[in-house]
């Protein structure tokens, strides 16, 4: 009868080893750890682009208030031709920006070497653009485009060329002001590329020298192979930081005392995308638009992020 008993009582299944009673504890505490950021990501950025979609199918009133109009803004989107010239800006900036990333290659290269003298003071000096505020930074290359003293053309004049007003020239304008982002970006894509070529093991390079190899050969067969990842993550940041490029272009373009967009001729071969957003929204009050321009951008900059890295199988090498 015991015997009986015991079979037709159920077996009590068995904890797993893994399920330990102090778990659950942790657990909270893991969740209590990482609660703050959660918190400030869902006030400071979940929520405020929940609510820039919703606007973007309103219309705002002159006294606040939202009026539900649909996709009429994205469909005013087609019928502005300031969109089209500010997508148009905005991609040659990037394209631009990314022409700067072999330069701040070979510099990162230069600065490897061991046997030169000073490393450290070129370090800091290309790197101080990038923690320099753009505010100084448009000050200064402002005063060095003036058209009537500016020290570019003051330079050129020694050889006998006149220089055009480098910041108002419709022309030029957009030129002048991509090569200031080089200028401010060569720094920190140059300190990642420092990391990823102090982490290239140096017997590739002794077996190269002892094949016979020259430095240009190393440099295209190793280096830039093996860096091809640092390479890849300085392009991503490269193109999602040009696509959202406002700060020098607004500095750049505005003049003190004088009515937005109106006060520079070369303002609309210069204005990005971000800058259409600014000035729609905050100057011209118009939300609705100005939200249905902001995620257009976040819409291509979602595009363009995706299609670097399916592109970068083909061309990235992980060692």
């Amino acid at each position: 009868m015991a015997a009986v008993n015991s079979l037709a009582r159920p077996r009590r299944a068995r904890r797993p080893a893994n399920r330990r009673p102090g778990r659950r504890p942790e657990r909270m505490w893991a969740y209590l750890m990482v609660a703050p950021m959660t918190i400030g990501l869902s006030v400071f950025y979940l929520w405020p682009i929940a609510q820039t979609f919703y606007f973007s199918f309103t219309r705002s009133g002159p006294f606040g208030g939202h009026t539900w109009i649909g996709t009429a803004n994205y469909r005013a989107l087609v019928d502005e031709p300031s969109v089209f010239q500010s997508v148009a800006n905005t991609l040659f900036y990037a394209v631009v920006q990314l022409a700067g990333i072999p330069l701040a290659v070979l510099l990162a290269a230069l600065l490897n070497q061991r046997g030169l003298r000073g490393r450290s003071i070129y370090r800091l000096v290309y790197f101080l653009p990038v923690v320099t505020m753009p505010v100084a930074v448009a000050m200064l290359w402002r005063w060095m485009y003036n058209g009537d003293y500016g020290l570019i053309n003051q330079l050129l004049s020694v050889v006998g060329i006149q220089g055009p007003h480098w910041a108002s020239d419709p022309s030029v304008a957009l030129y002048a002001v991509a090569a200031i982002g080089i200028w401010m970006a060569l720094g920190y894509n140059m300190v990642i590329f420092l990391a990823g070529l102090q982490g290239i093991p140096t017997m590739y390079y002794e077996a190269a020298a002892m094949d016979g190899a020259g430095p240009a050969r190393m440099f295209f067969r190793i280096t830039v192979p093996l860096l091809s990842p640092s390479i890849f993550f300085a392009t991503v940041l490269t193109v999602i930081n040009s696509l959202q490029m406002f700060d020098l272009a607004y500095m750049m373009m505005s003049t003190p005392g004088a009515a937005a967009g109106t006060a520079n001729p070369a303002l609309p071969r210069v204005r990005t995308v971000s800058y259409l957003f600014y000035q729609k929204a905050f100057v011209e009050h118009d939300l609705g638009f100005g939200a249905a321009v902001a995620f257009v951008l976040l819409g291509f900059i979602l595009a363009m992020t995706l299609i670097q890295f399916r592109l970068q199988r083909r061309w990235v090498h992980y060692a």
